[in-house]
């Protein structure tokens, strides 16, 4: 049954409306690990059962069949069917591949200038001041060493000495929980599946909430919180965005910030499990047991197109 492979490709749809609940109504690490597990899980799932579905049309070509020693062809439904998903699943993985490889190498040349914009200056605790009118300020993930927090002067002046403090709070906050990480995987997501391309805001959310949450412990204020992360978006906004920034460079004044700023000014969320919780686990589930029925199917079908 082919269509066990088809299941995984269509499940990924489901998830971008579950990541929103949960990224409203549970604890922020809870959302950014649970959303971001499933992310990576439907990709893995999705990527698996293309694969799995190249091979009726690749074992339809003489020297791959007699290479697994195929003595009849491999029955996988309908041949029509059967060749024309086949090679629709070639197509979806070309595309796919040269997109991870293309957006792979530049985010990686992203990251590396804006080391090479900081490799220069002197820090003190992983602080790096850049000289920079424009306001801003995010959390340099280390290349193979310990990241740095680079805040631009612009920045400072735009904050008062508390709300600088609520800043770098949320910045070191980023660099502790390794959100560089969830957000990679994300984006790697992303490449593979258009539905989850949709999630990667969700984590972006998830991560910033977490360090607003973290900062606002650390200060023992949500209200300086809350309106140091209101006053760095706006100066930043006055600034112009960052040029050629990093989407692992978690920033302070990313996602919808009017929604952080809520979120702090209210009670912060307590609950780590939630209903929505164990529906992104039973999508996750059955995603998995879809591709691994279809994946056991498909072996079952090669050894009987072998004569075992």
């Amino acid at each position: 049954m082919i269509a066990l492979l088809l299941v995984p490709l269509v499940l990924p749809w489901i998830l971008p409306p579950l990541a929103r609940r949960a990224a409203a109504r549970v604890r922020p690490e809870a959302a950014l690990w649970t959303v971001t597990a499933a992310a990576g899980l439907l990709a893995v799932a999705v990527v698996a059962c293309l694969g799995a579905l190249l091979l009726p049309l690749a074992l339809a070509i003489a020297p791959l069949a007699a290479l697994l020693h195929l003595i009849r062809p491999l029955q996988a439904g309908p041949e029509p069917v059967a060749l024309g998903i086949s090679a629709l699943s070639a197509g979806f993985v070309a595309v796919t591949g040269a997109t991870v490889v293309r957006r792979g190498l530049s985010e990686a040349k992203r990251l590396r200038g804006a080391h090479g914009d900081v490799a220069h200056l002197p820090h003190v605790g992983g602080l790096c001041v850049l000289e920079d009118s424009r306001p801003d300020a995010y959390a340099l993930p280390g290349l193979t060493g310990p990241g740095r927090i680079v805040v631009t002067s612009g920045m400072l002046r735009s904050l008062d000495p508390h709300e600088r403090e609520a800043l770098l709070a949320h910045e070191r906050a980023h660099l502790a929980a390794r959100h560089h990480l969830f957000l990679a995987v994300a984006q790697l997501a992303g490449w593979c599946h258009p539905a989850l391309a949709a999630v990667v805001p969700q984590v972006q959310f998830a991560a910033e909430r977490a360090a607003d949450e973290s900062a606002a412990r650390a200060t023992g204020s949500r209200t300086l919180t809350a309106r140091a992360v209101g006053r760095a978006a706006l100066a930043a906004t006055r600034g112009g965005p960052r040029p050629g920034g990093s989407v692992l460079a978690a920033g302070a004044v990313t996602g919808p910030v009017p929604a952080r700023v809520k979120a702090l000014l209210g009670h912060a969320p307590v609950r780590w499990v939630a209903p929505v919780l164990l529906a992104v686990a039973l999508l996750c589930t059955t995603a998995g047991a879809s591709a691994l029925s279809g994946a056991v199917w498909l072996h079952r079908g090669v050894e009987t197109a072998q004569g075992e």
